[in-house]
């Protein structure tokens, strides 16, 4: 059973049988109808000849799927994919804010799914949530939802540190957060960026705990190998670097996204090297203003690979620019 992805522009395909999940991304004031779990990104697409792309996720299996306390899941063999979306307002709770609350009940559940479906290794995720640098009860947003997703994976007894996904988390303006995933049966290889502290190793001024992600992970569909790198910014150890320049921003991303590149390559068991213009990216962009900026220093920098610009908020305010990338190769026969 292999995995595939493609993005095209959104045509309200309909279900061929073999989709695991995806996304909409862009503007639409409702989503195109289809059988698979599918993330809504409620953010523009930027220098985009459509106004929303929709990505696939594909097995060449036959697939099975349900609902979960909210998740609506697909499974291919030994692959799951789901999209749980939760507001807030729903989850108040004594002590704690409706934010937290709701990331640490979203992962809670998410956990459940994998224990009850026998995929228990986590690959990759993707977390959308609105007003990301806002703040409230006394503390930042982003920091919110990281205390509740911590929460939720000491109590499920994982990994806070080390043997932990690839994730990104970005900002929308509103909605529900927004969580999508990709599992597995087997454990991610995770990858951590020399030039970097790693997120979860974050002193205490980045807020009461630490993200809860790898800066990569090689996974292993059967007969492949995925290469999934989390949201990369212009961070050299712990510190955003050139705030306010986002030309620069974009360049210093680039030397993060090489060295993850890299240290992948070091660890990679596929024949084929992985390189900048061999993976697909998707490029969040702060300020609509900056997607020429942005797009004229990328081009060269990713050496023509296929680039997806979206307008979102990072998780820092002083990041202008955040890239995350994929790839999936073949593994040779044994």
């Amino acid at each position: 059973m292999t995995l595939h992805h493609t993005t095209s522009p959104a045509s309200g395909a309909q279900d061929a049988g073999a989709e695991l999940g995806g996304a909409v991304i862009g503007d639409f004031k409702e989503a195109p109808t289809v059988a698979w779990p599918q993330q809504h990104l409620r953010a523009p697409l930027l220098n985009a000849s459509a106004p929303w792309l929709q990505e696939v996720w594909r097995a060449d299996g036959p697939v099975q799927q349900g609902h979960s306390e909210g998740i609506h899941w697909r499974r291919s063999a030994d692959l799951l994919y789901g999209v749980i979306e939760l507001h807030e307002n729903d989850c108040a709770a004594s002590g704690t804010t409706p934010l937290q609350s709701a990331s640490r009940l979203v992962y809670e559940r998410l956990f459940g799914l994998l224990r009850a479906q026998g995929t228990p290794h986590l690959w990759r995720v993707w977390n959308y949530l609105g007003r990301i640098n806002g703040e409230s009860h006394g503390l930042e947003r982003y920091r919110q939802f990281n205390q509740g997703r911590y929460e939720a994976f000491v109590q499920a007894r994982r990994d806070t540190g080390g043997q932990v996904p690839a994730a990104c988390a970005l900002g929308v303006a509103n909605g529900p957060l927004s969580v999508a995933f990709l599992a597995g049966i087997s454990p991610v290889v995770p990858l951590e960026n020399p030039r970097q502290v790693s997120a979860w190793r974050y002193p205490a001024q980045y807020g009461p705990r630490a993200p809860t992600f790898s800066r990569a992970a090689l996974a292993y569909p059967q007969g492949q190998e995925a290469l999934f790198i989390s949201g990369t910014a212009s961070i050299v150890g712990h510190e955003t670097v050139h705030p306010g320049d986002v030309a620069a921003q974009c360049v210093e991303t680039v030397r993060n996204l090489e060295c993850i590149v890299l240290e992948a390559n070091r660890q990679a068991r596929s024949a084929q090297p992985f390189s900048l213009e061999g993976l697909g990216h998707r490029v969040y962009v702060r300020h609509a203003g900056d997607a020429d900026t942005v797009q004229r220093t990328l081009q060269p920098l990713l050496r023509g690979a296929p680039v997806v610009f979206v307008q979102a908020d990072i998780c820092r305010a002083d990041l202008l620019v955040e890239i995350e990338s994929q790839a999936i190769h073949p593994m040779p026969p044994a």
